[in-house]
């Protein structure tokens, strides 16, 4: 039957005209109007036209933002760039530290998300005047690599996260929703950039070899000039393009969490069962015990990640009580890694490792507790699930407040 006559015979039957419209969209777009002309007081015909007009009008509406936002995306990607090779050379030269190459990304990821969701003057005052700070600061620092230095080094740019993330919330930064954005914004970033930087490394390995065959080594020329270049500007891209809702990264990452929550679990689980018939002590062994808050690290990951991809509505489904696992894994697992820190600092003194390390598992162990409290209530059907939610994104300045307590006072301190 011609898909104009189904749409009038069943004007009183919505969902069958929500599974004609699934079934064959683009015939359905087709046939709509030749309905609509013979029932114009129909108020269900009424309601798809309005739906299918809006969604034109928005399309035309995104294709001018789109175009006006690739322009200052593709010049952040070049400026990017071009500072990010200028400090390699200075980093090759070895008169600044390495980690100088994140302000030559991160400050342009943050320009363009204030360009973006554009917020108070206050606000980007107080943006351009941290990245100065720390950046004028790290460079002040002497260049070594002693335990304080290096610990300054890894919880700068968890800082420079955070000031990312205060120019993604731009004035909403104190809602819980826009820092859930930020998080669900930093997966979908991840597995853009790595799906682009694949391709890119196969383009790299291909230009290469074809250089080779005319007798011409360009690997040193073409990893400082292009790689470095390249992965800077990749960069602004991938967030440029997680911020225009790509639908391919929206659609994985919910898949990618339900598919390694499991995984994971299953694999501490095996993991830790090993251990205890091994007979292996966090206590004695200093090696075991940073593995150990690597795997509380990435357990966190994990888990923040699957809180963050979990459906808003509440109802309970298999992966709520793998998520709660995860939690009461990553808590014993901290709970074992503290206990191996307050030994290690009454037996063998103070050090700026034991502290950082100590200071880190504290507020882990704190964010756990109340995560697993809201989780608890959740699975108990007294609250929803946005409770869990708050518990994961009201805490996060308190990691960016420690990462900057470690990376600007223990080079000082210690």
């Amino acid at each position: 039957m011609d898909m104009n006559n189904l749409i009038n015979e069943n004007i009183a039957n919505p969902h069958e005209l929500e599974r004609l419209f699934r079934k064959d969209p683009k015939a359905f777009k087709k046939s709509f109007p030749h309905a609509w002309e013979q029932s114009p007081d129909s108020q269900v015909l009424a309601v798809w036209y309005e739906r299918l007009h809006f969604k034109e009008t928005s399309n035309t509406e995104k294709a001018f933002l789109l175009q006006k936002g690739f322009l200052f995306m593709g010049l952040l990607a070049i400026l990017a760039g071009i500072c990010t090779r200028i400090i390699f050379h200075y980093v090759e030269q070895q008169t600044i530290a390495p980690i100088n190459l994140a302000f030559g990304i991160l400050p342009f990821i943050a320009a363009y998300f204030v360009y973006k969701n554009p917020p108070k003057k206050m606000v980007v005052i107080s943006l351009a005047a941290l990245f100065l700070i720390s950046g004028i600061y790290l460079n002040m620092l002497p260049l070594n690599y002693k335990d304080s230095m290096i610990l300054a080094y890894i919880h700068l740019p968890i800082f420079l996260w955070g000031l990312v993330g205060l120019a993604f919330t731009g004035n909403e930064y104190g809602e819980g929703s826009t820092r859930l954005a930020y998080l669900k914004c930093n997966l979908e970033f991840g597995i853009l950039y790595a799906s682009m930087a694949v391709c890119g490394m196969l383009l790299a390995g291909l230009t290469m070899r074809l250089f080779s065959f005319v007798g011409l080594n360009i690997e040193d020329f073409y990893f400082r000039n292009i790689v470095v270049f390249g992965a800077a500007a990749l960069a602004i891209v991938a967030a440029y393009l997680v911020s225009m809702n790509l639908k391919f990264a929206k659609n994985i990452t919910p898949y990618i969490a339900k598919i390694f929550s499991p995984l994971v679990l299953a694999t501490l689980l095996v993991y830790l069962i090993t251990v205890i018939l091994v007979g292996k002590n966090p206590f004695l062994d200093r090696n075991f015990l940073i593995a150990f808050n690597g795997i509380l690290l990435g357990v966190l990951a994990v888990t923040i990640f699957s809180i963050t991809e979990s459906d808003t509505d509440e109802k309970k489904t298999i992966s709520d009580y793998i998520n709660f696992a995860l939690i009461v894994l990553a808590l014993i697992i901290d709970s074992v890694a503290l206990s191996a820190i307050v030994f290690r600092l009454s037996s063998y003194g103070i050090t700026p490792n034991r502290l950082a390390v100590l200071g880190v598992n504290i507020l882990i162990w704190a964010n756990l507790i109340w995560i697993m409290l809201s989780y608890m209530r959740f699975l108990q059907n007294k609250t929803g699930p946005s409770p869990i939610q708050d518990a994961v994104t009201k805490y996060l300045p308190v990691y960016a407040l420690w990462a900057a307590i470690v990376a600007f006072t223990f080079p000082l301190i210690f």
